[in-house]
């Protein structure tokens, strides 16, 4: 469907890490089992069912979407199946819909904004700014959290406009668009998001209004089909395969000599996932038939050597990791998410204590309400 490549990606990055493990996980054979969704919640529920009921798998990594993971969460519970989530950002994954049975090694769309909304306001020094995001679940969660902590930090955000999932033309968003701001947020990801950047420079706004916004604005995915237009544009991931750490040199090395093409976060997201079922594999004596006790292993999991940089995880099953700021540059003739501030050990809950981040409702295109819009 609409998601293979980012899907094949996800294939290409766990396929990397058994391949360097000779397939093997703490002294046992690790067999993979590669299913197609089409990007489909019914098809996802009858291919978990297949791997479960047919092939008896101890873990799923997986699937991409959020849509997707909802409605495999009541089977993988009923099933007692410990499953991986590395690539889906839905808030409520590991929030108020958690399931003992999930744990994510990505992100949440919420995570890089809390820190970053900040960041925008005290090192950018921005203080007013508009939003557009896409009119689904990553948008609005996206824009809330960098809304929240931006206008705490003291900033004004000034509009909010969601353009559908699909959108071709963005010229009626652009023109609305205000003017008197220091900075447009767009949070988006594929074909949307190149199509909004191309859009944005062809209305004659690059170099005028500053772009900056969600991590998978410029994710390498997107990133390698981009031009001159994504010049300058600040985001903010916990991922950049131009992160300059040995381990993320090691990765990045390989993926390309495999794959002729840098790795997304997407790549990225099931490579971690293999490092964590390793050393959660390790803890647990290699007992992946007992499935409490590899879960309970699962959630210590600490790794101080991703290519992401060092991650462990709450007590929601989340990861806690670097969350950085990236600016796209050109180096060596290609475009690149150049690194250049990080935000060490970031929780899904930003700034906040848990209990009272989950008292709030889920970021919405409601909430937190735009007071000065």
């Amino acid at each position: 469907g609409p998601l293979s490549a980012n899907g094949k990606e996800m294939a290409n990055g766990i396929t990397l890490y058994l391949e360097e493990q000779n397939h093997q996980l703490a002294g046992r054979e690790a067999k993979l089992i590669v299913e197609d969704t089409e990007g489909k919640p019914p098809i996802a529920l009858n291919k978990a069912r297949a791997l479960a009921e047919s092939h008896s798998v101890h873990v799923i990594v997986g699937p991409l979407a959020t849509a997707e993971a909802y409605a495999l969460v009541s089977y993988i519970e009923r099933q007692k199946i410990p499953t991986l989530s590395p690539t889906v950002a839905g808030e409520d994954l590991t929030q108020r819909r958690r399931s003992p049975y999930v744990v994510r090694t990505g992100w949440s769309a919420g995570q890089p904004g809390h820190p970053f909304g900040k960041y925008a306001h005290d090192t950018m020094k921005y203080k007013k700014i508009a939003m557009i995001g896409q009119d689904w679940a990553f948008g609005h969660e996206s824009c809330g959290a960098f809304q929240r902590t931006f206008e705490e930090a003291g900033g004004q955000v000034v509009q909010k406009l969601w353009p559908p999932f699909g959108t071709t033309d963005f010229a009626p968003y652009i023109t609305g668009l205000k003017r008197d701001v220091d900075a447009i947020y767009f949070a988006g990801a594929g074909n949307d998001a190149l199509r909004f950047a191309r859009q944005y420079q062809d209305a004659g706004l690059k170099g005028k209004i500053p772009l900056i916004g969600s991590g998978n604005f410029t994710d390498e995915h997107i990133l390698r089909s981009m031009g001159d237009e994504a010049l300058g544009i600040v985001t903010a991931l916990h991922y950049s395969a131009a992160l300059q750490t040995p381990a993320n040199r090691r990765f990045v090395k390989a993926y390309e000599a495999k794959h002729q093409q840098v790795p997304s976060y997407y790549a990225e997201g099931t490579y971690v996932a293999g490092s964590v079922l390793r050393a959660a594999f390790e803890a647990s004596g290699s007992d992946a038939e007992d499935a409490a006790k590899f879960l309970a292993a699962l959630r210590r999991v600490n790794i101080t050597d991703a290519p992401r940089g060092p991650v462990s995880f709450d007590d929601y099953g989340h990861p806690i990791e670097n969350i950085y700021v990236r600016r796209v540059e050109r180096v060596d003739g290609k475009l690149q998410n150049t690194v250049i501030h990080t935000f060490n050990a970031v929780s899904q809950f930003g700034p906040y204590r848990a209990e009272d981040f989950l008292k709030n409702p889920v970021y919405s295109r409601d909430w937190p309400p735009c007071k000065a819009c």
